[in-house]
């Protein structure tokens, strides 16, 4: 594992990782830890096909320490109950869950030769799933709205209040309302809530330049495993890495913070597998944190100490005498591509500075170099891909030049 510290200077980013074990005991310092986990999850309290304790399980038996249950326009409170399809999968679904648990957890009823089920609140299944230090369930919401015909969604880490859609006038305009509702909360409460745009080409909702306008974002989906959400573009669209470079050109150029980016799986479907299919396992979030708290969680992710991941690990992130270092954790027969991208200050536009074969790569961050993050590709196989994007990768955050 490695730990990552970072610092600001001139306002700017230095990320700094130096290679250690959890809980090496020949660290002095304060340590810290990787966290894995996903931000972006659907249950039967909205679209989700599946009961929260059923899912939450799965991510904890996956080795996740966190996970968001992320519904829309909803949050886990209240009186809710759900009627089971009449299909064999979901019959035996609901058979499962009642074995699982016992009926002393579940609550249901036949009614008219329906099965009906009463759904648990956060406060319950959290109790159920969560352990300290072990498996974190973090409150959010997906903010689902819509201008025109697009939809607008983004998600709300940590929220402690249901918002309802703000609307508006344009679709940055939207997703503006919504994040300045969540940024008032969190002012509010003085808890840390993290909002984040969602798959901006599902449906093409969310332009480049709706997503320049945007003020206090600092995160965006560059990857999410739902099948319908075109991360890799179209001929008239640009991926969601693509868009990701651009977005930071210009908030760089605005003095906005940068942008970070996230893998996220977007579960709904949990009882058929396939790239049709909104499946759990597919992206997610390495975070180095001091503890496993949502406060610590997104403290650490607002610093950029972070990467997001379709499967490959990585071992050390280093910046040492402005030379930017990358090791992957190998895996047997695997080979590795490691790709330095990024902006130059002068005429800034998107580049591919460097590519280098293998599990390690070095690039040399220099003077007329605005920011430079990396993408590392391998030759393994996604046990369930989406789109054309079948190989397991990972992104780093990027890193800015000091002036």
């Amino acid at each position: 594992m490695i730990a990552i510290k970072l610092v600001r200077v001139a306002l700017l980013l230095f990320l700094i990782v130096s290679c250690k074990e959890r809980n090496d005991p020949s660290v002095q310092t304060k340590t810290t830890q990787w966290f894995k986990g996903n931000l972006h999850t659907h249950s039967y309290w909205s679209d989700g096909d599946e009961f929260p304790e059923i899912i939450l399980d799965w991510y904890k038996q996956k080795g996740y320490d966190f996970v968001a249950l992320s519904d829309h326009n909803t949050l886990a409170e209240g009186e809710k109950w759900i009627t089971i399809k009449d299909e064999d999968l979901y019959q035996n679904a609901f058979n499962n869950y009642l074995e699982t648990y016992g009926p002393d957890w579940v609550e249901y009823k036949i009614d008219s030769g329906k099965t009906m089920v009463k759904l648990k609140t956060y406060e319950e299944y959290k109790k159920l799933t969560e352990n300290v230090d072990d498996f974190l369930v973090i409150e959010s919401e997906e903010i689902t709205d819509k201008y025109e015909d697009k939809p607008l969604h983004m998600n709300a880490t940590n929220i402690q209040e249901l918002i309802e859609p703000q609307g508006g006038n344009s679709v940055a305009n939207v997703l503006q309302n919504n994040i300045d509702q969540v940024l008032q909360q969190r002012k509010n409460t003085g808890i840390p809530i993290m909002p984040h745009i969602n798959h901006p080409n599902f449906y093409y909702g969310v332009s480049l330049e709706d997503m320049k306008a945007l003020n206090g974002e600092r995160f965006f989906e560059v990857y999410n495993g739902h099948p319908m959400v075109h991360n890799m573009g179209d001929s008239v669209h640009i991926s969601t890495e693509e868009m990701w470079d651009l977005i930071n050109i210009s908030y760089l150029k605005n003095n906005k913070p940068i942008m970070y980016g996230l893998a996220t799986d977007d579960s709904h479907h949990y009882h058929q597998s396939g790239n049709e299919w909104s499946n759990a396992g597919r992206g997610w979030v390495m975070v180095e944190a001091d503890s496993l708290s949502a406060n610590y969680l997104i403290e650490a992710m607002e610093k950029g100490a972070f990467y997001a991941s379709t499967g490959v690990e990585l071992e050390t992130i280093a910046l040492d005498n402005n030379k930017i270092s990358i090791t992957v954790v190998e895996e047997p027969d695997v080979n590795y591509k490691i790709t330095f991208l990024g902006s130059k200050k002068e005429n800034p536009t998107p580049e591919e500075f460097a590519t280098i074969k293998g599990p390690k790569a070095s690039f040399d961050l220099t003077d007329d170099i605005l920011f430079v993050r990396c993408r590392i590709s391998s030759s393994k196989l996604q046990d369930n891909p989406i789109e054309n994007i079948i190989y397991e990768m990972a992104w780093t955050q990027p890193i800015l030049a000091v002036e």
